[in-house]
């Protein structure tokens, strides 16, 4: 990691962008810092922040940014997603749940009608908001795009993110994949290998999403990591419920068995758990659902704590500014 190097955390208090001084990350500077920031993604020169009010766009490595809300019927965003094989190619989550497309790099945005529509069919809703679910999860494959819904089960995209229909087993009668979905990921060198941390249970799918496993039942989890040389190695943030008795517990047999990594830490953690999990080169970061962030390099599992002046933080990304 050089000194070229920025890492872009999103907070309750707008965009901490933190730099490496002397081999440690600091605190930079802050950017929109009126605006509670629910996700951020980049790609080469392209960053993204989602907030609760819409969407903003930099093109200079986060110095500055303007509003990218044309066509965003919904201006709540839970997450955003960039293809990684076509960086034009953008996806915004809201809440209420619903899919925004974007085909020139988050300029412009169209919904995704048949999402709004599945959200009727189907009642999708939140336990704690009056909206009606929300889309908290992107991933890709070569072939397929993917999403999370909380509370309404696992998407899929067959034509680059155009349409999207719920994932085969769920249009069964027998739905094998809980539809408290939280997150989502694919393995980049495992054809058809997805996997769902849910309110229910950690699944796998082999098969594209067309039918799940449970590899972790009665837990509760948000949040993965996957080992892109080892598909059966995984890190997984376990709880007992929402926020109870959080953990983090690591699997090298495609989630058969698990045993706890918490080296460097002190749990279970009575009230928090993992909210996210982001890889930055051979460093791990693991954002808490009270806002800490932990961080550890990928060969030790050493946790410790980062960038406390940072604030409450929901999401990260690093850019390369040489890049920018």
């Amino acid at each position: 990691m050089g000194n070229s190097e920025r890492l872009l955390l999103a907070t309750g208090e707008g965009i901490a962008v933190c730099e490496r001084i002397s081999g440690n990350w600091q605190l930079a500077k802050r950017e929109l810092p009126e605006s509670y920031v629910t996700s951020i993604a980049a790609y080469g020169s392209l960053i993204l922040a989602g907030t609760q009010e819409g969407i903003f766009r930099s093109e200079d490595g986060g110095d500055s940014w303007k509003a990218a809300n044309e066509g965003l019927s919904i201006r709540y965003i839970r997450w955003l997603g960039i293809h990684p094989n076509d960086s034009q190619r953008v996806f915004a989550g809201s809440e209420p749940a619903g899919i925004f497309l974007s085909r020139d790099g988050g300029l412009s945005w169209e919904s995704r009608p048949e999402v709004v529509r599945l959200r009727e069919a189907q009642r999708w809703y939140l336990p704690y908001s009056p909206n009606a679910g929300c889309v908290r999860g992107f991933a890709f494959s070569d072939t397929r795009c993917y999403a999370a819904v909380e509370v309404g089960g696992a998407l899929l995209s067959d034509d680059g993110g155009e349409t999207w229909a719920l994932s085969g087993a769920e249009r069964s009668a027998s739905m094998n994949l809980h539809p408290d979905v939280h997150s989502i990921a694919t393995h980049p060198e495992a054809a058809g290998l997805v996997a769902a941390p849910t309110g229910g249970g950690f699944y796998l799918s082999k098969d594209c999403g067309a039918t799940w496993e449970n590899r972790y039942d009665n837990c509760y989890c948000r949040a993965m990591w996957w080992d892109a040389a080892d598909p059966d190695h995984m890190l997984l943030g376990v709880a007992e419920g929402v926020d109870r008795n959080g953990r983090i517990e690591e699997t090298f047999d495609g989630g058969l068995t698990w045993q706890e990594s918490a080296t460097g830490l002190a749990v279970p953690w009575p009230r928090h758990m993992v909210e996210r999990f982001f890889q930055f080169g051979d460093h791990l970061l693991a954002i808490l659902s009270n806002g800490e962030l932990l961080v550890t390099a990928l060969e030790s599992l050493t946790w410790r704590q980062l960038l406390r002046e940072a604030g409450e933080m929901k999401a990260a990304a690093v850019i390369n500014k040489n890049e920018v």
